[in-house]
C-alpha cells in the first residue's frame, strides 16, 4: 500500500527534477509534442520509468480536449463479426492508448439512438459502427465527431465505409474451382435481398463467364446449415452430374451442404467440390471434410477502420464512400480431390 501511495504521489515536477528539464518539457516529451531532441525525450522517459510516473489522464484530456475513448456501436449480439473486428480495432487504438466502449444496439433503432446519445455525452473522440453482416445499414447521421462504418456499409454515400470486397472474394472461389478442373458450378447463398448475396453472385457469375464455364444453378435461401442441407438435396436429385462444384455464400450454408451431399451419397470433393465464405473456424474446421473458404479478414478490417478514425480524430480528412479490402482464399479439403 505504501508503494502504491508513493507511485501515485509522483508528479511532473519530480520527473522534471530528475531529468534536469522543465515541467513543460516533461509534458511535451511524454505526449510526443514539441520540437525536442531525441536525447531529451529519452532522458525524460527514463526518469518517468524510474519514478514509475503515471500521467494524469483526466488532466491530459481536459488540456487537449480529448477523452482518448472511442465508441463501437454494433447490432451483432452473437459477436461472430464484432469480436474479430474489435480485436483489429484495439490493435490500432492500443498503440495510442485509446480505450473502446462497446455498445450493442441489437438492431433496435431506439436502443441505438440511446447509445449514440450516451457516447456523445461521454465525449468519445470518434465512433465505429458495425453490424451482423456486410450489408448496407442506415446511417447514424451527421455527428460532431468522426464516424467510420466497418463491414456493414452506410446507406449514405457521404459516410466512410470500410468493408470486404465480396465480388473479389467470389472470383477467388471460382478461379480456384476452375483451376482444379471444375466446369459446372452452382451458387448457394442467403436471402436475395441481402447486398452480400447480390455482390457475391455478381462476382461468381462474372468469374464463371470469364473462365468460360457453366453456371449450372443459383439457389438462394437462408443463412443456415438447414438451408445448405436442403440445397444439397435439390442438387443431388439432378442426374448426369449436373453440378461438379458449389460456391456457398457462407460457411454455415457450406457445412450444411457438405453434410447433405454426404447423406445423399455424393462424395465431397471427389464428385463435387465445395467452397464457403467467412473462414469461421468453428464451422470451417469442424466440417466434414474441412471447408475451403473465403476469408474476409475481419481483424484487418478492424485495424483499417480504426486507423482511419484515429487519423480523422487527429485532424486528417476522413473521406467518404466505400473502401473495399480484398479477401483471401483459405484452402482445405472440401475443394481439392486427393
Amino acid at each position: 500500500m505504501a508503494s502504491a501511495r508513493n507511485e501515485s504521489a509522483v508528479t511532473v515536477r519530480d520527473v522534471a527534477q530528475l531529468a534536469g528539464v522543465s515541467p513543460g518539457t516533461v509534458s511535451k516529451a511524454l505526449n510526443g509534442q514539441g520540437q525536442l531532441r531525441e536525447e531529451t525525450r529519452q532522458r525524460v522517459q527514463e526518469a518517468a520509468d524510474k519514478l514509475r510516473f503515471r500521467p494524469n489522464q483526466v488532466a491530459r484530456s481536459l488540456a487537449e480536449g480529448r477523452t482518448y475513448t472511442v465508441g463501437m456501436l454494433t447490432s451483432d449480439s452473437f459477436g461472430r463479426f464484432t469480436l474479430p473486428l474489435m480485436e483489429g480495432i484495439e490493435d490500432s487504438l492500443g498503440a495510442g492508448k485509446v480505450s473502446t466502449l462497446l455498445c450493442d444496439g441489437r438492431g433496435d433503432p431506439l436502443r441505438e439512438r440511446h447509445y449514440l446519445a450516451e457516447l456523445l455525452n461521454r465525449r468519445v473522440d470518434g465512433i465505429v459502427v458495425t453490424g451482423r453482416r456486410p450489408d448496407a445499414r442506415r446511417s447514424v447521421g451527421q455527428l460532431p465527431i468522426p464516424v467510420v462504418y466497418v463491414l456493414g456499409r452506410s446507406d449514405d454515400p457521404g459516410d466512410l465505409s470500410v468493408t470486404n470486397d465480396d465480388e473479389q472474394g467470389a472470383r477467388l472461389a471460382v478461379e480456384h474451382l476452375v483451376a482444379h478442373g471444375r466446369t459446372r458450378l452452382a451458387y448457394v447463398s442467403g436471402p436475395a435481398h441481402h447486398l452480400s448475396t447480390q455482390l457475391r453472385q455478381q462476382g461468381f457469375e462474372a468469374a464463371a463467364a470469364a473462365a468460360g464455364v457453366e453456371v449450372a444453378d443459383v439457389l438462394l435461401g437462408r443463412w443456415s446449415e438447414a438451408w445448405g442441407r436442403t440445397a444439397a438435396q435439390m442438387l443431388a436429385r439432378r442426374t448426369g452430374g449436373a453440378v461438379d462444384a458449389v460456391f456457398c455464400g457462407s460457411d454455415q450454408i457450406a457445412r450444411g451442404l457438405t453434410d447433405g451431399l454426404r447423406e445423399a451419397g455424393v462424395r465431397v470433393p471427389v464428385e463435387v467440390s465445395v467452397v464457403g465464405f467467412d473462414n469461421w473456424d468453428v464451422m470451417a474446421e469442424a466440417a466434414r471434410p474441412p471447408l475451403t473458404t473465403i476469408d474476409p479478414r475481419l481483424v484487418r478490417l478492424g485495424r483499417e477502420s480504426a486507423s482511419r478514425l484515429l487519423a480523422a480524430i487527429d485532424g486528417a480528412e476522413l473521406g467518404q464512400g466505400v473502401v473495399a479490402q480484398p479477401c483471401e482464399l483459405v484452402i482445405r479439403e472440401s475443394s481439392v480431390p486427393t
